[in-house]
């Protein structure tokens, strides 16, 4: 349950709330939000708005497993298997795109990760920046068909990669 939107969580929470005798301490163990949140759904300051979503309609819960907490508010609620087989991680951006504003600037990002950074191989370039390999040997040649006019400047600054994709190529520089 923890890896759906908080706004998914808010709602099942709201649900649970209106519609089981459950524990706070229940329903914020399993909606992945503090017992005071909770609580606050209870009292109508938190979540003001939002309407219950059925975790039994969603396949998330059974209704004898709301049954069975209810019961003993000392065991937690379980998400169903079905659900729990249906949760996909979500998966990172493959492709890199830069917008066309941004694309005259990667030959001087290139220029300035081979000036600082000499050791870097093409495949690191290539990741932070998303270019390729004729572009980072054409730079590191200085055959590059506008070379006069490169200046090498800081990737993250240009806006092609963000400053921890920056800090992981780099740490991963210094351990070789």
């Amino acid at each position: 349950m923890s890896q759906e939107l908080p706004l998914m969580r808010k709602a099942t929470a709201v649900w649970l709330v209106e519609n089981t005798s459950l524990t706070f301490v229940q329903i914020a163990q399993f909606c992945g939000l503090h017992e005071l949140e909770v609580q606050g759904i209870a009292d109508g300051d938190v979540a003001a708005g939002i309407i219950g979503q059925s975790p039994i309609l969603s396949g998330q819960l059974s209704h004898e497993e709301i049954t069975r907490c209810e019961k003993n508010p000392k065991v937690s609620l379980t998400l169903n298997h079905n659900a729990a087989s249906q949760i996909k991680p979500v998966a990172e951006k493959k492709s890199k795109y830069t917008p066309i504003a941004r694309r005259q600037d990667k030959p001087d990002g290139i220029a300035y990760l081979l000036k600082y950074y000499p050791e870097i191989t093409n495949s690191q370039i290539k990741k932070l920046v998303g270019t390729t390999d004729k572009m980072i040997d054409s730079i590191r040649n200085r055959a590059h068909w506008n070379m006069k006019n490169i200046k090498p400047r800081d990737v993250v600054l240009l806006g092609l990669c963000s400053q921890s994709q920056f800090n992981d190529t780099i740490e991963h520089l210094k351990k070789k």
